[in-house]
C-alpha cells in the first residue's frame, strides 16, 4: 500500500508518469527502505494507465461492496436465552483489555 501511496503522491505533485526513482525517493523520505521488486511491479501495472481512470474504475467497483450496516445489526437482534450473560461477559473482557493497554504504554494522556 505504501508504494501505491507514493505513486499517487508523485502524480498529485504533477508527475504524470512517476519512475522507480521517484517512488523510491518518496518512500525513503519517511525512513522506509524501498523494495525494488514491488516498485517495478507497480510501475509495470500502472505505467501506461491514466491514474484518474484507475481511481474512478475502483470507485465504481467499491460502490457494489456491502457496507456492513446489515452485518452490525444482525448480532444485536440475535441474542436468545443467555444472551445477557454473554454480553456482560464481553463488556468485562473489553474493560480489562483497555486497562491493560493503558498500563503497557507507561504514561497517561495528561501526564
Amino acid at each position: 500500500m505504501r508504494y501505491v501511496a507514493a505513486y499517487l503522491l508523485a502524480t498529485l505533485g504533477g508527475n504524470t508518469s512517476p519512475s522507480a526513482k521517484d517512488i523510491k525517493k518518496i518512500i525513503s523520505s519517511v525512513g522506509i527502505e524501498a523494495d525494488e521488486e514491488r516498485i517495478s511491479k507497480l510501475i509495470s501495472e500502472l505505467g501506461d494507465k491514466n491514474i484518474e481512470d484507475v481511481v474512478n474504475s475502483g470507485l465504481s467497483k467499491l460502490s457494489s461492496v456491502p457496507s456492513g450496516g446489515a452485518v452490525a445489526a444482525a448480532p444485536a437482534s440475535a441474542p436468545a436465552a443467555g444472551g445477557a450473560a454473554a454480553t456482560a461477559e464481553k463488556k468485562e473482557e473489553v474493560k480489562e483489555e483497555s486497562e491493560e493497554s493503558d498500563e503497557d504504554m507507561g504514561f497517561g494522556l495528561f501526564d
